[in-house]
């Protein structure tokens, strides 16, 4: 198959990139309309109980969602401010689509008892639809905001959703400006050009172009989160990065035993380019865990992320060995000179410029091959010859980073997880400081159908000490119960179970922010065992199809396994346990965004597989040409180690500039895939594996008589080496 492809891209290499254009305009032009059919929902879970209770009252329910105002700085008796806010009350209730809005200097509760601070909560009608309730909502906010007063802050409800998902989007920006400028200057040095610089970024446009036509067509059929553009671009650029790397630095090696440029072409896709295959689809069946979730955010979130790297990988096999082909465009080896060619001269009309720099500080394909990674091999050897060692120590430390996981709690989240200096933050703290605790905190929502028992509607406000009801359309009743504490803490949470257990087997359900959170973590309970079973088996089989062995897969999993949760352990210390949160220019917050730990863990999951297969693919090749498995480690890493390393650096440095917003959720993701990439690259990639490798020797290529078979008849190989592959059918 890949033979295939190469010919076909070296053969007709103008016409593979003309398809790759073709679909960069349908990407950029029709695929772009995906933007108009995001949504924020994250936490809702279609056929969960809270949803059915939303859907049915968004059928009968003549009040609908509410924004909150607040008015502090100045005394809230003084005449010239309570004038204000009686006409601006007065305006708000001719808005149409209004509801209701009450006085707040005649109502109970809404003037603080320091006499500083007011709320004027407004409530839209429950029958709008989204462009009327928008256009409500801005009004109100609009004129509220003309109250002259030192502090006057409009959120909630629609607003606070639009708050922190522009936020989200503005920290996400704000990152992408900060790392492609860092990353480009990187990618200069590591390939030592400009022309081969560009290559990564023509992957990544082909990429993200190639996601976003995708996630259009998903989103015929599905909804798609806000989020996952984000994430798009994101990845697409990171694994853009990698694959070119691997496949352009084995191109110039290739360039060191022929001066056919089209013979190494063919040679770098059957070699690297099965290994950016097998990268891809081990990505992506990572990513597929997400797809068994009926959360249509987590579903939206795989289907993004498995599009960028799908395309990014064929634009790797496909699109960048054409590029490779065209002979205005053909990289040239740097430092030696092809076996068995002509002398040419020192440095080709056509180098790159910069291919000094990137000759002392890059990756020096052209260099001795006796010299190159030397510190890599060092390492490899230093840990298979104390794989005990090694073990005895890094599995201990990593187990101890992990033990926070233990606790982790996940949460819907409300403004405290802004940066101080954003409107709904400010509302949020006026709120806290002047009223008493939950005050302004979104109800559970409790819908007694008829047919229930007579005194359920009692049962259920005897549970809250603030509640309220009323009849709704249809014989029902409506109950809120307020909380205390935040909308989705554990006083919430509990009270959401406290209704269920009481309801019994009555027609009764519950729905509101903390109700879907329960939903939600219910969701995940029932649902992660068959997803990591799903992304695990799925895993199993690709790395056994690529290596040929059983015991590599499982080695492979289980280290992963101890450095994603060393990553995920210290996003839970950081942002859930509150320490160092302040250096990062957060606070902790009890719970970690429910955004957070599945993106990690996929993500995380997909990326140390794509650097596990680097150097399997390395050490496999030696295994197979020498039968040694002590050297295979070893050389294995030498080839690999520069490769793996410049990766995982780049992706750092991508993730590390979400560090620079103060959205919490934002910061987590950037925390944890920063921590991730970094820990496995180095830690478990550079000795973990090369000791485990040495502890098992030979005994890591073996398979079952049957399996080993079914892997020489139907797995996918390179071209066959030019020596008798070792077999090792048992031990």
């Amino acid at each position: 198959m890949l033979a295939t492809i190469s010919r076909a891209a070296t053969r007709r290499p103008l016409t593979v990139i003309l398809v790759w254009l073709l679909m960069l305009l349908i990407g950029f032009g029709l695929g772009t309309g995906v933007f108009s059919r995001l949504v924020d929902s994250v936490p809702d879970v279609p056929g969960t109980e809270s949803a059915r209770a939303a859907d049915y009252l968004d059928r009968v329910d003549k009040s609908g969602e509410s924004i909150t105002a607040v008015v502090a700085g100045t005394s809230v008796s003084d005449p010239g401010l309570r004038s204000q806010v009686a006409r601006a009350v007065a305006d708000l209730r001719t808005v149409s689509g209004i509801a209701d809005v009450p006085d707040p200097y005649s109502t109970h509760g809404l003037t603080s008892e320091d006499g500083k601070a007011l709320v004027i909560p407004v409530t839209l009608k429950g029958d709008l639809k989204f462009k009327d309730k928008k256009k409500a909502v801005d009004t109100a906010a609009e004129r509220i905001r003309q109250i002259d007063a030192p502090e006057v802050h409009v959120s909630g409800g629609l607003l606070l959703g639009q708050q922190m998902s522009g936020r989200a989007q503005g920290d996400v920006q704000r990152a992408e400006l900060i790392s492609l400028p860092v990353v480009l200057a990187l990618l200069l040095v590591v390939f030592g050009g400009l022309r081969a610089a560009g290559l990564p970024l023509l992957i990544a446009i082909s990429g993200v172009a190639g996601a976003f036509l995708a996630l259009f067509v998903f989103s015929q059929f599905t909804d798609i989160s806000v989020y996952a553009i984000q994430v798009t671009t994101m990845l697409g650029l990171g694994l853009a990065v990698d694959y070119a790397l691997l496949m352009v630095v084995r191109f110039r090696e290739e360039r060191r035993h022929t001066d056919d440029v089209i013979e190494a072409v063919h040679r770098t896709v059957a070699g690297a380019g099965r290994t950016v295959l097998f990268s891809g689809l081990t990505v992506a069946v990572s990513l597929t865990g997400l797809l068994v979730f009926p959360s249509p955010f987590l579903r939206s979130m795989g289907l993004a992320v498995a599009a960028v790297v799908v395309v990014d990988m064929l634009a790797a096999v496909t699109l960048l060995p054409a590029l490779l082909a065209l002979p205005h465009a053909r990289l040239r080896s740097r430092g030696g000179t092809p076996t068995g060619a002509r002398i040419a001269p020192a440095r080709a009309p056509h180098e790159d410029a910069g291919s000094k720099s990137g000759s002392r500080f890059g990756l020096k394909s052209g260099a001795d091959p006796d010299n190159e990674g030397r510190v890599f091999a060092r390492l490899a050897r230093f840990a298979a010859r104390r794989p005990l060692v090694i073990l005895a120590t890094l599995v201990p430390a990593l187990l101890v980073l992990a033990l926070p996981v233990a606790g982790m709690k996940i949460s819907i989240g409300d403004a405290k997880q802004l940066p101080s200096n954003t409107e709904a933050r400010q509302l949020y703290d006026i709120v806290d400081a002047h009223f008493p605790p939950g005050t302004g905190v979104s109800p559970v929502t409790v819908v007694v159908r008829p047919g229930a028992a007579p005194d359920m509607v009692a049962r259920i406000r005897a549970l809250s000490d603030t509640t309220d009801s009323r009849a709704l359309p249809g014989g029902a009743t409506l109950v809120h119960l307020q909380p205390t504490g935040s909308v989705d803490g554990k006083a919430a949470t509990d009270l959401v179970e406290r209704v269920r257990q009481v309801r019994g087997s009555e027609p009764v359900e519950v729905t509101g922010v903390a109700a879907r959170l329960v939903d939600f973590r219910e969701m995940l309970a029932e649902r992660a065992p068959w997803a990591a079973a799903t992304v695990l088996l799925g895993i199993f089989a690709l790395l056994f199809a690529f290596t040929g062995s059983v015991l590599i897969p499982l080695r492979t999993i289980a280290t992963t396994l101890l450095s994603l949760g060393a990553s995920l352990g210290a996003v839970v210390w950081v942002f859930q346990d509150g320490h160092l949160a302040g250096a990062l220019g957060a606070e902790g917050l009890g719970s970690l965004s429910l955004t957070a730990p599945p993106l990690i863990i996929a993500i995380a999951f997909g990326l140390a597989m794509d650097y596990e297969l680097f150097i399997l693919a390395r050490m496999r090749e030696t295994w197979l040409r020498t039968g040694d498995a002590q050297e295979a480690v070893v050389t294995g890493l030498r080839r690999s180690g520069r490769v793996v390393s410049c990766a995982a650096l780049l992706l750092a440095i991508v993730f590390g500039a979400f560090m620079t917003g103060g959205f919490s959720p934002i910061l987590q993701i950037g925390l944890g895939l920063t921590l991730a990439v970094l820990i496995d690259a180095t830690v478990v990639r550079m000795l973990l594996v090369p000791a485990t490798m040495a502890l098992l020797g030979r005994r890591a290529w073996w398979a079952p008589g049957a399996m080993r078979r079914a892997h020489d008849r139907f797995g996918v190989s390179e071209e066959a080496p030019s020596q008798p592959q070792p077999q090792l059918t048992s031990v």
